[in-house]
This record gives C-alpha cells, structure tokens and sequence, in this order.
C-alpha cells in the first residue's frame, strides 16, 4: 500500500504544481489531500493562510475527526508537509532530532539525531521549523546546528554548526528564526560575528554566498516583500528593522531598533503596502512606510506602554498579527486580542475570549477567506471573524492536550504553528503529533 501511496503521490506531483513567491519562483507539489503543501513555517507563501481548506461557518466537534497520532519529543518546532510526508523537530535525551511521517497514517519513516547541549532558557525543544525545497530538508537547532538532509532517506548532505564556523551569539532563549528560501539561497539569521548575523548559503553545497549585519541575532522570522519593483529581504534583528537584497545582502534601507529590556521580539513583520508593521514584547508596536519608487523608507511611529501590563497599541509575543483593510489584529502580552488603526496605532477594542489571561499567553491567526482559524496555547482550535466592529465567535474544539514540560508555564503549553493542507490539520504538543481533518456536517 505505501508503495502504492508514493505512485499516486508523484502523479499528483507532476500534475499539480504552485508558485510559490518566497522560493524564488520555484516549484512544489501537492498531497494526497489536494493541498498546497505546507513545505515551510506559516504555509506556502508565508502568510499564514490556509488555501483549499473546507469551508464552513461554525465549527464544532462532531466535524473534527483525529486521523492519527505519534509519539514525539518536546519542542516548539512547528509541522512542516510536502510530498506525502511531515518533518518535525525535537529534543529528546539531550539529542535534537529531525523526524520524518507518513502524512497518510503517521508511520514513522526516519529520522536523524545529533546530541546538543542547551545553555538557554525554555531548554524544550528546537524552535524552527523544518522547510523543504526540492527534495531536501533544512532544519536549524536552538544552538545553530544547520542541516541540509535527503526528505526520502534522511541522509545528511551537508551541515553547519553556526557557534564553530560563525561564532553565533545564542539568544536568551536559542536561536529561533526560521531560513528562508530564496532564488536558491537559504538564508539564515544566526547572530554571527563579523558581519555575519545573516548568512546566505547555497542550498545543495551549504557554501557561504553572503554575510550581512553586525547585530546580534532575534528571535523574527525574515520575510521577502516586492518593493518599487524589486525583491526585498525584510529582517528585524536585535538592534534594526533593516531591508536586504536577497541575492547579494546588499543594505536598502535600515531603521535603528533599541530594545529596552531585552531582545524580545518574536512575530515577523507584516507588510501591507506601503506599511510594514512590528510588534514586539516589550517594545510595543512600530509602523514603517515604504517608498514604492525606491527602496526607501521611514518610520512612521514607535508606541509602546510603560511595561508590559501597561501595553500601548500591541506588545506580541509569539503569534504574528493580521493586517486587514487598515486594521491590525493581533494578540497583547498577556493574550489579550486587540484590534488597532494600522496608520496610527490607536486601540479599537480588545476582547480576552480567545484565551485564557497569562504572562505570553498564545494564539497563532490563520487566514482563510474572512475568517480566521486560531489554535491557542490550550490546544484549542478556533473559528471565527474579526472586525473592527470586534471579534465574532464561530466555535471552538479542543483537540491536543499539552504536556507540562519544565519550565513551561500554566501546566504545559502548546507554542508550536500548525501546518494546515487540504482538510487537514498537523498539530504538536511536547508528546504528541497528531493529524485532525475537518469535516462538514
């Protein structure tokens, strides 16, 4: 039968093919479940949007139906799937793992280890996610262990441990941002020393391309934008919100960042031109204008409370916000919602349904359509709209237990991102993968 599995999956491969604008125009296939594959953190073009799945107005628990689970170690690795298969990341008996599953039955097919000692806080789990692009994997560890491996064997083809070759200064909490594909190029921010906070690496030899900023590294995923024409690597590191040429690390522009208590910014900038917007812990919301002429920009405002109870238009930790018809949505500090003007930063309404009150408490937002699906740290899905008019419940089902694994908050937490394809929901707690589908009723 797997045999079988795999020759219908390459057919659909050949047959159906998307394009994806963050690979640099490159190809990838589709599932058994007729996705998009959701080959990287936050979905095929990063946005977090959830294309082809099932559309339906109110969600409850008689249309969730668990397909399978595995066992798996603790960590904050998100699910990645592409080509029938779903990478996953974890730490187990002081070893970081690369794991690879059947996306049909949740057979595991390989994986590889390779011990690590943490020396950060939350000592959990790797942080990014797995990405593939044409038939290799990336993978990239809390301590700067780069990987390149084979999706179908697991084969090593090249490595890089970043703290040797880089002098990567770890993060509080670990290394954290997810690579980047782009024209070829994986780039990564690893805080290295002599310019090297960002490295592009060739992505079948792992051959240095180019080295950018002296900063020390956060803990923001890059995000590729058009701007004036042109493709734009948009990085907020330690100390700057700064625009790269992807293909040689050449600075556009560079807006000076200067946290105040410490690095602690998280969510990736959303860009909704000619706005870019961030928003970080404890440094509170910044809108940027981008020129659309020439690569240029400026900052539009810096809000931010006097601590973070006291929060001014957004603090987030870890969910990335929503940018609609020129409204932010996004979730506070202590998990609150929020609803902003974009272009001011002015507060609409706020609303703590989503989860419960606690210091990073979490909700990733994915994108379908008007609605937005939310899994909250409680391992919670939800359906629902927001609006400036405030936020619409459409139904919530619990669908993952997390695991309290020392030191996370609140008896367990569930941080990572889910991958979304199809019908299909891939989910993770320090214990568990498992695979849900939604079914209309």
């Amino acid at each position: 039968m797997r045999i079988l599995r795999a020759a219908i999956r390459i057919g659909v491969e050949i047959a159906v093919c998307f394009i994806c604008c963050t690979e640099g125009s490159s190809l990838f296939g589709q599932s058994m479940n007729q996705g998009p594959d959701w080959h990287q953190w936050m979905g095929p073009d990063r946005t977090g949007t959830w294309y082809n799945g099932p559309q339906v107005d109110t969600l409850f628990q008689e249309m969730v139906e668990q397909r399978w689970e595995a066992d798996v170690g603790p960590g904050y690795s998100g699910p990645t799937q592409a080509g029938g298969k779903i990478f996953l990341m974890d730490y187990k008996n002081g070893s970081e793992r690369i794991l690879c599953f059947d996306e049909e039955d949740g057979d595991h097919l390989w994986s590889y280890e390779y011990a690590v000692q943490y020396n950060v806080g939350y000592p959990t789990g790797p942080r990014a996610s797995v990405q593939i692009f044409q038939g290799k994997a990336y993978s990239f560890g809390t301590m700067g262990h780069l990987h390149c491996l084979d999706t179908e064997s697991g084969r090593v083809i090249w490595k890089i441990n970043s703290m040797d070759t880089y002098h990567s200064r770890i993060p509080t909490w670990g290394l954290a941002a997810n690579p980047i594909m782009v024209n070829g190029k994986l780039i990564v921010q690893l805080g290295g020393v002599q310019s090297a906070c960002l490295v592009a690496f060739h992505k079948d030899t792992g051959e240095e391309i180019w080295r950018a900023l002296d900063d020390e590294a956060s803990y923001s995923t890059p995000v590729l934008i058009e701007q004036a024409g042109k493709q734009v690597l948009v990085c907020w590191t330690g100390e700057r919100i700064a625009g790269l040429d992807p293909d040689n690390g050449e600075i556009y522009w560079s807006i000076p960042f200067k946290p105040g208590q410490m690095i602690m910014n998280v969510a990736s900038p959303v860009y909704a031109p000619p706005y870019l917007f961030c928003s970080g812990f404890f440094d509170g919301s910044y809108l940027l204008k981008l020129d659309q002429q020439k690569t240029d920009a400026i900052l539009v405002y810096h809000r931010a409370g006097r601590n973070e109870r006291e929060t001014d238009a957004l603090h987030c930790c870890i969910s990335r916000p929503l940018v609609r018809d020129g409204y932010v949505y996004g979730i506070d500090s202590y998990g609150e919602a929020r609803c902003l003007k974009l272009v001011s930063g002015d507060r609409v309404w706020e609303d703590l349904t989503l989860v419960p009150e606690g210091r990073w408490a979490n909700v990733h937002l994915i994108k379908q359509g008007k609605k937005v699906w939310g899994f909250n740290e409680l391992g919670e899905l939800l359906l629902g709209e927001f609006s400036p008019r405030g936020y619409r419940d459409l139904g919530r089902v619990k669908v993952i237990d997390p695991v309290l694994v020392s030191p996370n908050p609140r008896k367990g937490v569930c941080w990572a991102f889910p991958a979304f394809s199809g019908n299909r929901i891939y989910l993770r707690s320090d214990a568990k993968l498992i695979c849900i589908a939604i079914n209309k009723k």
